[in-house]
């Protein structure tokens, strides 16, 4: 089954909850309501015709200045049964930056949620452990975000953590060989 015959059939089973849908260069992207996006993935998931039985990522998009709303979270199923792979989107406001998890469909989904969480500041509600993967637990801040500063002078309210690691690249510098 191709996209563009997937994503007829999420429209006729889910009319009032599919936002959009789009295609650029034989990918098909659905836009859904973020308040069904769990229920519509389980069934995607569920579904024999479809057996999208495998999350193949899910990120988070900044559409700072762009649109509105501002966030988006992205899924991308594949069913390994059906070979067929599909995109679902959902727009998260900033006043609202949260979700629902979708760990208890896919296993797989709880590092990529945290991931989403830590360098998005998007909340994964139900998400069983989201905290920080990547960055460390002091961190202030999202670095994914358009807004998050690229360089910074914040003297001594820079992370400890970076003034370490400059410290060490000046000290070590000395036994560069040019």
């Amino acid at each position: 089954m191709g996209p563009n015959e997937i994503a007829a059939l999420i429209q006729r089973a889910f009319s009032g909850d599919v936002k959009e849908i789009k295609e650029f260069r034989g990918q098909v992207s659905i836009t859904v309501k973020k308040e069904r996006v769990k229920d519509i993935l389980g069934h995607l998931a569920a579904w024999p015709e479809f057996s999208f039985d495998y999350l193949e990522d899910l990120c988070g998009v900044d559409y700072l200045g762009k649109k509105e709303p501002r966030f988006e979270v992205v899924y991308y199923l594949h069913s390994m049964k059906h070979r067929h792979t599909i995109r679902i989107k959902a727009e998260v406001p900033e006043d609202d930056c949260a979700i629902d998890s979708v760990v208890d469909i896919w296993a797989g989904a709880d590092w990529h949620e945290r991931e989403c969480y830590d360098l998005f500041g998007i909340t994964f509600t139900g998400h069983p452990d989201l905290r920080r993967i990547l960055m460390p637990e002091d961190w202030e801040g999202h670095p994914l975000r358009k807004d998050y500063p690229v360089q910074s002078d914040l003297g001594d309210r820079e992370w400890p953590g970076y003034t370490d690691v400059v410290a060490t690249a000046k000290k070590n510098k000395r036994y560069e060989v040019r």
